[in-house]
């Protein structure tokens, strides 16, 4: 008889503790609000039973390919276990700590609570929100340090998992430049935040030079700290508007964005998406991951329609109605293909050759 995968079998159970935890915790947090800020409760639609059978059906399948591809050497295996687990112990009291006042912003319907010291002429009106009631929204380093923990709790543990969604389509995508020296191949990652995307492209893809832009110093410096400590290659991370990249145009192989287009209005999404294909070089890919859409998972519009009740997402509506295939298409991108992965959708397109 054949003995169990010891590491499939870890990665499993990680997973299944992960879901608990974050289902846990937001059972417990939605109670507190409950009896300690009634009037901070969001109106929402009841969630049909069948529904949450099909959601834990979306988080098996992905926990599923996520399995596979690591197996098939897509991404090292460590990548499922990878985390700054010590930090995120130490950090998780503090997102407890963090809810009396997310609960009286709530109720106030105060959405533009930012730090009295940002100079906020430097940003996109868009920008200055409490996107998800965050405190200081964007703009703290406290709000950096909780952020990947609040989101791997927001999904059950699957935020990493569907980020690794990006890996395999880039590397196919950039076979086409395999004859060249390692570290001519320049992959941007936009919005790149905390940096967990570059993360995991660092420790699949190497030999790459990996590049990431973002509107937050404090994101930044996050991200500088998991990026560029104990590890091989670096990362040249610059704060910029993903609206005006910095960079000439031709001058990237591979573009990834990731959770970004769902928190802009309309028209910037129309510029990010130009700026990326000005900045590829002909046959670059770009990989685009966001939330899934009400055209293509019709079975959680419900979830799709309470997110931005009960999170402050203020573009989310029009975003899951907008289409983003098109958009692509608009920009000059050929080849586009779609797949979902539980609540993320991941978008394939490359800039056609002269």
């Amino acid at each position: 008889m054949t003995p169990p995968n010891v590491t499939k079998l870890a990665y499993k159970t990680l997973q299944q503790g992960k879901s608990l935890a974050g289902l846990a915790h937001k059972g417990l947090s939605t109670k507190l609000m409950e009896i300690m800020a009634p009037g901070a409760m969001p109106s929402t639609n009841p969630i049909p039973p069948d529904l949450l059978l099909e959601l834990k059906r979306s988080m098996t399948a992905l926990e599923q390919v996520d399995w596979l591809e690591a197996e098939q050497g897509l991404y090292p295996k460590s990548q499922l276990f990878e985390a700054p687990w010590i930090e995120w112990a130490i950090r998780y009291p503090l997102i407890w700590l963090d809810l009396p006042s997310t609960w009286r912003r709530r109720q106030a319907r105060r959405f533009q609570d930012l730090p009295k010291q940002i100079d906020q002429e430097i940003y996109p009106n868009y920008y200055l929100q409490n996107f998800h009631h965050q405190t200081d929204g964007y703009l703290s380093d406290h709000s950096a340090e909780l952020y990947d923990l609040q989101v791997e709790i927001l999904f059950n543990g699957t935020a990493d998992s569907m980020r690794r969604r990006v890996l395999a389509p880039l590397k196919r995508g950039l076979k086409k430049f395999k004859s060249r020296r390692p570290g001519n191949i320049r992959v941007l990652d936009i919005a790149t935040g905390t940096g967990r995307t570059l993360q995991q492209i660092q420790g699949a893809i190497p030999n790459v030079e990996l590049l990431g832009i973002d509107l937050s110093q404090s994101y930044l410096r996050e991200a500088t700290r998991y990026l560029n400590h104990k590890r091989k290659g670096l990362a040249q991370l610059i704060r910029a508007n993903a609206e005006e990249l910095p960079f000439a145009s031709n001058s990237m192989q591979g573009v990834t964005c990731v959770f970004l287009l769902h928190e802009l209005p309309r028209e910037a999404r129309k510029n990010v998406l130009n700026e990326a294909f000005r900045v590829l070089e002909p046959g670059g890919v770009m990989i685009l991951a966001d939330s899934i859409q009400i055209a293509d998972s019709p079975q959680f519009s419900y979830l799709l329609e309470n997110f931005p009740k009960i999170f402050h997402e203020p573009f989310y509506r029009d975003y899951i109605n907008d289409d983003i295939e098109s958009r692509l298409m608009s920009s000059g991108f050929l080849g586009v293909t779609a797949e979902s992965h539980f609540m993320t959708r991941v978008w394939n397109a490359t800039k056609p050759l002269d």
